[in-house]
């Protein structure tokens, strides 16, 4: 592998966008692997999640943020400043536009954020068009030349992270922005994300699906213990993870548990394949359900709740 330190290239990349606008499935799509949490519902990425893609010409660091959006909480304040403070630090922003959506006051709020950081820090932005998938040829047209008058962008790469059609073009041209420099992590890393918050996440993906459009905001995960099981057998090893889910009100708690507990278990056993996968061994999940009224609101809430921006 080519490292040499004239020609490699090395450095973090911000993915930006309003909130569902296809961010951590390609942050996902171009590490190949699942680090960043994906739901149908807006608003779903709380923690700044790093996903490392290593090439044969440059290494990666792709930091993904929540949605950029007008906040109407003391958490969504909080999330929209992490945002804000991610830009300063990177080399390369992609600004991730939605193929199947027309370019919006959503977008035009960011666009002129993003404008006066290019201004100021003379931050390379690309512009990249997601879920190309979902449009035809003709409105995939127009929907670049909407995105081509919105700013002054360096490069407009369309993508589709589902089908993988281009992903390695946006992978080629945010390297290319990159400053020279030998690899920031070694290769086998996908991700400096720590494994207790990778549980955390893959608990609310599957507690997100297929339930209100109100209650991603109102949910979060809190690992509170991960200890081997004793007395199994070397060749035979168990992991005891219990967890907390806290909505915000009782109506909620319902919904996560179900009928009889049927949706909670169902929640459990999908999350409990994904953390099998990423510890490489078997696990026993214990999952409760509890209520902190109006967490999102409280500063000392969002602190027990490991929201401590």
């Amino acid at each position: 592998m080519n490292t040499d330190e004239s020609t490699y290239r090395a450095g973090f990349a911000c993915l930006v966008g309003r909130p569902n606008a296809g961010k951590s499935t390609l942050t996902n799509a171009l590490v190949g692997e699942k680090v960043a949490i994906t739901s149908s519902k807006p608003q779903t990425t709380r923690h700044t999640i790093r996903g490392i893609l290593t090439q044969d010409d440059g290494q990666i660091v792709l930091v993904d943020t929540p949605g950029l959006h007008k906040p109407r909480t003391l958490l969504g304040e909080r999330l929209n400043d992490v945002v804000r403070e991610t830009l300063l630090d990177v080399d390369v922003i992609g600004f991730c536009l939605p193929a199947d959506q027309k370019v919006g006051p959503g977008d035009q709020y960011i666009a002129k954020d993003l404008a006066e950081l290019q201004r100021v820090r003379r931050k390379p932005v690309v512009a990249i068009v997601t879920k190309t998938d979902k449009v035809d040829r003709e409105r995939l047209a127009e929907h670049l030349i909407e995105v081509d008058r919105l700013g002054e962008w360096a490069e407009i790469v369309p993508c589709s992270a589902v089908s993988g059609r281009q992903v390695e073009d946006v992978a080629k041209v945010l390297t290319s922005y990159l400053p020279p420099s030998p690899k920031l992590y070694p290769e086998d890393v996908l991700t400096d994300e720590p494994q207790i918050v990778m549980i955390a996440e893959l608990i609310r993906e599957a507690a997100l699906e297929g339930v209100r459009d109100e209650l991603p905001h109102s949910l979060a995960v809190v690992v509170e213990e991960m200890v081997p099981r004793e007395g199994r057998p070397e060749d035979k090893p168990l992991m005891d993870v219990r967890v907390n889910v806290f909505v915000e009100r009782s109506s909620q708690k319902a919904i996560i548990i179900g009928r009889g507990g049927s949706r909670l278990r169902e929640v459990g056993t999908t999350a409990r394949e994904g953390i099998e996968k990423l510890l490489g061994q078997k696990v026993y999940l214990d999952l409760h359900v509890k209520v902190a009224k109006d967490w999102q609101r409280d500063p000392k809430q969002l602190g027990k709740l490991g929201f401590n921006f």
